[in-house]
């Protein structure tokens, strides 16, 4: 398993020295949020986006994927009752798909609650429908990317829409296309589940369907940062033999971003090492 952490943690520093922090601190490598690159990330051009994977590169480390896609631009939505607006939506998506596939990255993780709310008037069947649509159109492009499309359930504190594993993955049996998979968030999972985590990560790893995996608290600190118990999840990820990555996003940096990046990389690396007898 690679851990990876979520460019944001760190957006105070530039690019070059994100990537150097994060080689120091020992993660393998960072997973960009896409509104941290620009206003308008879809539309990178080709240089920047070769530029930015050789500065990862020079220092050491890799871009695993995106996540947060949708933050920008602004106004777009999944399960909107208007075909054009949801026709936008997909069409960064499946711009993210190439800018995953062009910094190097393997997956792209959807979690964007604000772009997938149930209108006032809307039903949550017909949200969803929306929103199926609208995986199942880039689907395919991720797969000719050669990338996973990862569906993240979010807590209903954030969204109505898709809070749980099983179901994203009704929505992944549904549309059938091995680049499209789902995740787990502990942070999510915490709130949503009412399996506890390492319960859930033994049941939903060995179908496949999972291909991600973000490792936070329900409090949206870092783990070690809350009463979240993670050997327990490190050690099913290790039974499950889980080999893909483990991103790091915690939402509230305590006491600052590069501080939280550090302090997290300590705990999961001891938690490693004790499941490994060192």
């Amino acid at each position: 398993m690679k851990l990876s952490l979520c460019n944001e943690v760190l957006r105070e520093l530039d690019f070059p020295a994100q990537c150097v922090l994060a080689k120091g601190l020992g993660y393998d490598g960072l997973e960009i949020a896409p509104f941290t690159l620009s206003d308008e990330p879809q539309r990178l051009p080709y240089d920047r986006r070769t530029e930015l994977r050789r500065i990862a590169e020079d220092a050491g480390i890799r871009i695993t994927g995106l996540h947060w896609l949708l933050l920008v631009p602004e106004g777009l939505s999944i399960t909107s009752e208007h075909y054009g607006e949801r026709l936008r939506a997909i069409e960064v998506m499946r711009a993210l798909v190439e800018l995953c596939a062009d910094l190097g990255g393997d997956v792209l993780v959807h979690g964007s609650p604000g772009q997938r709310q149930i209108a006032p008037g809307q039903s949550p069947e017909a949200a969803l429908d929306h929103a199926t649509e609208c995986f199942a159109a880039v689907a395919e492009d991720a797969a000719k990317a050669g990338v996973t499309y990862c569906i993240e359930p979010l807590a209903r504190s954030e969204t109505p829409l898709i809070n749980t594993v099983e179901e994203a993955a009704a929505i992944v049996r549904a549309i059938d296309n091995p680049a499209l998979r789902t995740m787990i968030d502990t942070c999510a999972a915490g709130q949503a589940e009412a399996q506890p985590i390492p319960d859930l990560i033994d049941r939903w790893l060995p179908g496949g369907q999972i291909a991600h995996i973000h490792l936070n608290d329900p409090n949206r600190r870092a783990p070690g940062q809350g009463d979240l118990r993670f050997g327990p999840i490190l050690a099913a990820l290790r039974r499950q033999s889980y080999d893909g990555i483990a991103s790091i996003e915690p939402f509230v940096y305590e006491p600052d971003g590069p501080t939280s990046a550090a302090r997290a990389m300590g705990y999961l690396q001891g938690l490693r090492e004790a499941l490994e007898g060192r």
